[in-house]
């Protein structure tokens, strides 16, 4: 028996693809028999069983699926490994995700996690502590990942964080991001309000439209911008009210704005710069050029507003200083 939690990502995703999500380590759980399990009653949602793969997951719905005949998962083995802890206490902790480093082990990156590391930091904890993340970040992007230590402060974390939206209240969660895009990004500030649904021509990636999908909105603010000529620069800071698989760099590349160095809704944009050496400099960067740099919420046990910030990773400042891009954020 597997037991997962609906998080905001899977919140209004069929039940197939929420149940697919969450079992990447069973080998057996290919989409024919994902469906082939809820039509057989395998599967319960809040206690109670749904033969519908077309069902939708509401955020914080508990599924549990009795899994047949399947191999165990892999236990995860605890590394250690350095981590940048920005936040700690008895309850959470908060670090900094370098780019390159995958947060949770799969069959093809078994060890050298997020996770694996999280673990030896957690040897010492209380019996009844293990830490669990609340929500992930690409393998490509960098910074601020939070981590709860017992399942009733990921689930009061996850409810917290669905609370974001207006500016001035003090019981929203800001999530923000730094991105570099190509464009010319006129508007000082602005929304992104489109559907997001995976792509039916290759599930690992996700398309944006007016209407079909998930309801995704992206708040974002110009930072700083350069001419860069034949392109355009731009460095923009965005704040997620929802939290969808690769939200911000499918909206951005829907806008007219790929961020640098995406590899899969990215760009060769860098073939248009007039200047030889930037144009070199945004050809070599080997990654998304997104960060998550700032978190804010009220603590679920304490009631305190918490702040934790990720410092701008060596890579990105100097591209932001190849193309002078002065953001002022400092």
């Amino acid at each position: 028996m597997r037991t997962v939690t609906a998080d905001r990502g899977d919140a209004g995703r069929r039940l197939d693809l929420v149940l697919r999500r969450h079992l990447t380590d069973v080998r057996d759980a290919s989409r024919t028999r994902v469906h082939s399990w809820i039509e057989d009653g395998r599967v319960t949602v809040n206690g109670a069983a749904v033969r519908r793969a077309a069902a939708r997951a509401a955020f914080g719905d508990v599924l549990a699926i009795a899994l047949p005949h399947a191999r165990p998962p892999a236990v995860m083995a605890a590394e250690d490994q350095p981590l940048a802890v920005l936040y700690e206490d008895e309850h959470l902790l908060a670090i900094d995700k370098p780019a390159g480093l995958v947060v949770h082990p799969t069959y093809k990156h078994a060890h050298g996690t997020v996770m694996n590391a999280l673990l030896w930091h957690a040897r010492h904890w209380p019996p009844l502590q293990r830490p669990s993340l609340v929500g992930r970040l690409d393998k490509g992007t960098s910074g601020i990942v939070l981590v709860a230590k017992t399942p009733a402060i990921h689930a009061a974390l996850q409810r917290t964080l669905a609370h974001s939206a207006r500016r001035g209240d003090r019981n929203a969660s800001e999530k923000a991001y730094l991105a570099v895009v190509y464009g010319r990004v006129t508007a000082a500030r602005g929304a992104i309000d489109l559907c997001l649904a995976r792509d039916p021509g290759d599930r690992r990636k996700v398309v944006a439209s007016a209407a079909a999908g998930a309801p995704s909105l992206t708040h974002f603010d110009r930072l700083a911008r350069v001419a860069a000529p034949r392109a355009g620069l731009a460095v923009l800071q965005c704040r997620l009210a929802t939290g969808r698989t690769h939200q911000i760099r499918v909206h951005l590349a829907a806008r007219g704005w790929p961020i640098v160095g995406d590899p899969v809704y990215g760009e060769p944009r860098w073939r248009e710069i007039a200047d030889s050496d930037l144009a070199a400099a945004l050809q070599a960067f080997p990654r998304q050029a997104l960060h998550a740099w700032r978190l804010a919420f009220v603590h679920p046990v304490s009631g305190r507003r918490l702040e934790i910030e990720a410092s701008v990773p060596a890579d990105i400042v100097r591209l932001l200083a190849q193309a002078n891009l002065q953001t002022g954020w400092r």
